[in-house]
């Protein structure tokens, strides 16, 4: 799986680097990012952690 990011409804409230700092950062922007693609087996309840507690719904799972 992989995890996308609308930037148009990104408020870089950084829930989701809180939750994983390994797979989200924030850019300049202060916007989130992906940092692994895909992610790894073992960091997907993370990543749906992250997607399920955005609170602008930014982040959504995209199948590979």
């Amino acid at each position: 799986m992989r995890v996308e990011v609308d930037l148009d409804r990104c408020e870089g409230n950084a829930i989701c680097v809180g939750i994983d700092p390994d797979l989200f950062e924030l850019n300049d922007d202060e916007q989130a990012v992906v940092k692994v693609a895909p992610i790894p087996a073992d960091r997907e309840a993370h990543a749906m952690q992250a997607i399920a507690e955005c609170p602008r719904a930014a982040l959504r799972r995209v199948e590979d």
